[in-house]
């Protein structure tokens, strides 16, 4: 997996090993040589993982990650610290400042390149959401950055372990802040994991009777988990395996003898990123039910209904099948607004939207075309179907009062209703539109309450 890697370091030296190391296995690489470089390179090249040096003169690898994290633009960027330091308190501290990893010069390459590899695939993915929701505009951004501030209180860690005193001493560290699940059985932990309600999953390597690993690979590709945090317990000097369980999919590890601030700032960071992806997915699907879903009425809207038909019309074409349309709209709908008020109007409008989910079959597009006018296509429908379809929609709305409840009114409506079908003489999708629109003003000029298809 190729990427952008910045490099920030105040010794030439340590910078050209890593650019060295990096460029060996074909990573681009850019480079700093002090925190505020390191800031300006990161926010002006968006970078996909940056490796910090911790103890620079103008500003320290701290401080640079804060600024970071704090920035909505760079806040996503996976950041491991590469330092000298390797007191227990210096790294929970890089670890609470934001970073991703905390690594100790020297650096395994074995360690250190599965963990580039490991940040690097989740940065990918991180990427695609924020390119499909176009959260690269500043106001969306901002919109998503608090998520990195919010409480964690009764997030849910579900830890597979089957050494009880670990399990305790894990569910005593984390329980403060979080709500643990502890499992010594493999299929529970599957069935846990994909009921949709884990904020990460803790697995230690070193059970008894599972292979840890297996259970990694398993929860990374299955559907329901695949995006879920994986922070794996793995015992001190067991390098190799660690390498695995990163390239397997874990996204975060603590060595034993486990370290409980580590331990605590590794998960939160880990609960923070789901959450960050969690919201990124739930805006995304968000903006294109936007793009797809008529606010008012809630049926789909014009936009979708155009990309619709125009599918069907070619279907339809390519394999000579049926396919019918229907225009309709309200009767003497302006006189409701200037009567009652365009809110009593709205509630006129989401009523008959719901009369036509109920009235049309489950292969019809019922949709709004705009105002008062909407639409449903149905695909390999006959002409007799389809009219047989529209009478029903005529008499549904003409049989029963509109009793809109918030505005207290009752109404007695009628809608006329223009069918078109699809046959040789049909050139394209505007064109059978139009003949049901034709149709429509056939039957409000015949009287309204009625329908009429096209010749």
């Amino acid at each position: 997996m190729t990427g952008r890697i910045l490099v920030v370091d105040d010794q030439p030296l340590n910078v050209k090993l890593l650019e060295a190391k990096l460029i060996s296995e074909y990573y681009d690489v850019l480079t700093a040589n002090g925190g505020a470089a390191a800031v300006r390179l990161a926010t002006d090249e968006r970078p996909d993982l940056i490796l910090l040096d911790v103890m620079m003169p103008d500003m320290d690898g701290y401080e640079v990650c804060r600024v970071l994290r704090e920035q909505p633009e760079t806040m996503h960027i996976p950041i491991v610290m590469v330092t000298t330091l390797s007191d227990s308190a210096d790294r929970v501290l890089g670890l609470e400042a934001g970073a991703d990893d905390f690594l100790t010069k020297p650096v395994d390459d074995l360690a250190l390149f599965a963990r580039v590899r490991s940040l690097l695939r989740f940065k990918v993915t991180f990427d695609e959401l924020r390119l499909r929701f176009g959260v690269y505009e500043t106001a969306q951004l901002d919109a998503i950055a608090p998520v990195w501030k919010e409480p964690l209180l009764n997030s849910r860690i579900l830890l597979l372990e089957d050494f009880d005193s670990r399990a305790r001493m894990i569910d005593k560290a984390l329980g403060k802040n979080h709500v643990i699940v502890a499992v010594d059985d493999e299929k529970e932990c599957y069935e846990i994991a994909e009921a949709g309600d884990c904020d990460a999953v803790i697995v230690s390597l070193s059970l008894d009777s599972i292979d840890g690993l297996r259970v990694v690979s398993q929860l990374r590709s299955r559907p329901k988990t695949r995006m879920l945090p994986i922070l794996v317990l793995v015992e001190e000097g067991e390098l190799e395996r660690l390498a695995k369980a990163l390239d397997l999919g874990g996204t975060d590890y603590v060595m034993s003898p486990i370290d409980r601030n580590e331990l605590i700032a590794r998960t939160r960071m880990q609960v923070r990123r789901k959450r960050y992806q969690d919201r990124l997915r739930s805006n995304l699907e968000d903006s294109v039910s936007m793009a797809a879903i008529d606010e008012l009425t809630r049926l789909h809207n014009r936009r979708y209904l155009g990309t619709y038909l125009n599918r069907e019309f070619d279907r339809a074409r390519e394999g000579e099948k049926a396919l019918s349309l229907v225009v309709l709209d309200v009767d003497h709908f302006k006189n409701v607004n200037d009567t009652h008020g365009h809110a009593v109007g709205d509630e006129v409008l989401i009523e008959l939207a719901r009369r036509m989910k109920l009235l049309t079959r489950s292969s019809d597009l019922p949709a709004r075309y705009g105002g008062d006018e909407f639409v449903v296509v149905m695909p390999g429908t006959d002409p007799k179907v389809a009219q047989t379809v529209a009478e029903r929609l005529r008499q549904g709305v003409a049989d029963g009062p509109f009793k809109l409840s918030r505005s207290d009114v009752e109404l007695d409506l009628t809608i006329s209703v223009g069918v078109a079908n699809f046959d040789s003489s049909v050139e394209n999708p505007d064109d059978l539109f139009r003949r049901a629109d034709e149709a429509l003003y056939k039957a409000k000029n015949g009287g309204r309450n009625r329908v009429v298809c096209a010749a």
